[in-house]
């Protein structure tokens, strides 16, 4: 059966597949947003082989070694204008990024080079990629391995045979016991005698107490004195162990041939790991991938956050979030039952709700700025003059914390739980808290027992709006509480356990200052990628959490809306 155009528009049919080509073209593009960042920022991890070529420009010839980082064309006029002299009538020429690394010797660990100079290409096995502590990946062919700076093992050659195979062999094993030694360096330092510290630290803030409080008998001050010196022995006791375990771990060093011919000495106690990423095979290539993929999310970073992992800002993330809806739901819930059930619906109340809805809109570093003005100076101010007094001039809540961030954040999203739980309220039908008041009940059990349950998914509803909101906030939070680099968790063994004073790492904040902070550009543009799809990941699963509670609630409270 025929039907004109008129018709078909008037059927409302032309409406639905536009919506459907529009939600379907937003799903592309997530998914393709999503596929690129993920391309881009995991592919960083995978062990790229390592390209030595001759490259000859102005008659002058130098090895050079590194990894194909990018390859792009380039005009061939652009390059002609720039006086690099070229024999190619191309339109475009091609040229690499190579990350050559060694920025200890070169200057600089990216240097780009152009195909038609960059010639006797080759892959060779012997070459290795050493992971350190600073200053970048080491390039190179192992030469020998020295212990207390004399050399027990040599190789000169540039073919694998049995003497470098048994050579790699013991640099591995060394490597190892290098590393397990750092990991006992690492305990002690960050953790025992961290403790100390701390025990320290609240040790001298109570004597300090005891002085501001004019305590005149001495044997409040002798029992302090006597418990600082079994801390005192216990950190020389420490002291000791890191002596003997700092002599340990400069024990061994490699020397390496790098691109030029120079030969470099390097401590392995510097080095995370090394490889030869030509002579892996794919199913060392994955374990490879697996162990680097962990180390991102399960280690601090290093190397001005262009290496390393990211954990502190995951866990920075997640706890704020956290506290951040422990905070907001009772705030709005309160608020929303307030203005539904209490209040007397006239003019005053419509105001009300129109300034809610306004403050949804307020751009968020302006309560940033009201967070650092009135919670970290006003509030946190006060807060040490009456608590803290002892530990002035050093500000404890004065200054900004996790706890102001979280409600910088929470007042931030306040408006979102209150619409959504007031919405939740609206739908309850009217019979159900007639009968319930026809029962005998008050109006208060009514409503802790049959309202607010009901309205429980619309609650949630609003905290998932509120936790999306919040994750990804960034410029309030470099007002209230986030840094560059936190020296320790606010969650640990010290008492009492959970620092709401201290400043954190956000992941939102690492993006921005890994891509726009960093002194290295093109070594943090792939961490980039990384970190903000890790961040999608953890806004998704906090989401995730949170409909899956409400999807529960909405389960077992259905019954009451038939």
């Amino acid at each position: 059966m025929n039907i004109s155009a008129k018709e078909w528009f008037k059927s409302g049919s032309p409406w639905v597949w536009m919506n459907a080509a529009a939600v379907a073209i937003c799903i592309i593009m997530v998914v393709g947003l999503l596929g690129l960042i993920a391309v881009r920022g995991l592919s960083h991890f995978w062990p790229a082989g390592i390209v030595q070529g001759s490259y000859t420009i102005d008659a002058q010839s130098k090895t050079v070694v590194g990894e194909i980082v990018e390859t792009n064309e380039v005009l061939t006029k652009q390059l002609l204008e720039a006086g690099i002299k070229l024999t190619t009538d191309d339109e475009f020429s091609t040229r690499h990024l190579l990350k050559v690394g060694n920025r200890d010797i070169y200057g600089s660990d990216f240097t780009w080079a152009l195909e038609a100079f960059f010639t006797e290409q080759t892959y060779p096995e012997m070459l290795f990629t050493a992971e350190r502590r600073e200053w970048g990946n080491l390039y190179g062919y192992l030469r020998s391995l020295k212990q207390d700076g004399t050399e027990i093992a040599r190789f000169d050659g540039y073919e694998k045979s049995s003497d470098y195979i048994a050579l790699w062999s013991e640099l591995n094993e060394r490597l190892e016991r290098v590393l397990q030694i750092h990991d006992d360096i690492l305990e002690i330092e960050k953790h025992e005698i961290g403790a100390i510290n701390y025990e320290l630290e609240r040790l001298r803030l109570k004597e300090r107490g005891l002085q501001l409080d004019n305590v005149t008998d001495s044997a409040p001050f002798e029992a302090i004195n006597q418990q600082r010196k079994v801390l005192d022995l216990a950190y020389e006791d420490l002291q000791q162990r890191l002596i003997d375990l700092y002599t340990q771990i400069n024990r061994d060093s490699l020397t390496a041939e790098v691109a030029g011919g120079q030969v470099v000495e390097v401590q392995l106690a510097k080095i995370v790991r090394i490889f030869r990423p030509n002579d892996m095979h794919m199913g060392q290539k994955m374990i490879h991938y697996a162990a680097k993929l962990w180390e991102f999310v399960s280690d601090d970073p290093r190397e001005a956050n262009t290496e390393g992992g990211i954990f502190p800002a995951i866990f920075g993330t997640v706890m704020m979030v956290l506290l951040m809806s422990l905070l907001v739901t009772p705030f709005g819930v309160i608020a929303a039952v307030y203005l539904r059930e209490y209040a007397k619906q006239g003019f005053v109340t419509r105001l009300i709700r129109i300034a809610v809805n306004n403050l949804a809109g307020v751009p968020s570093i302006v309560y940033g700025v009201f967070g650092l003005g009135f919670f970290v100076y006003f509030l946190g101010g006060n807060i040490d003059d009456l608590f803290f007094a002892a530990a002035k001039p050093a500000p404890t809540f004065g200054t900004p914390g996790l706890m102001w961030a979280s409600l910088t954040l929470a007042l931030l999203t306040v408006p979102v739980v209150i619409v959504a739980t007031e919405e939740g309220l609206s739908r309850i039908p009217r019979a159900l808290r007639e009968g319930s008041l026809a029962l005998g009940a008050t109006k208060f059990e009514t409503l802790m027992k049959v309202v607010l349950p009901m309205a429980s998914p619309a609650m949630m509803t609003g905290v998932i709006l509120a936790i999306a909101r919040a994750a990804g906030e960034v410029a309030p939070l470099m007002l209230v509480g986030v840094v560059k680099l936190a020296p320790s968790l606010p969650l640990d063994g010290n008492y009492p356990f959970i620092h709401l004073d201290q400043k954190f790492m956000h992941l939102g904040f690492h993006i921005y200052d890994v891509g726009f902070q960093s002194p290295n550009v093109e070594a943090a543009r792939p961490l980039v990628y990384a970190t903000a799809l890790l961040l999608v990941l953890v806004i998704a699963l906090l989401n995730m959490s949170a409909i899956a509670i409400r999807n529960h609630l909405r389960e077992k409270y259905k019954a009451l809306e038939m």
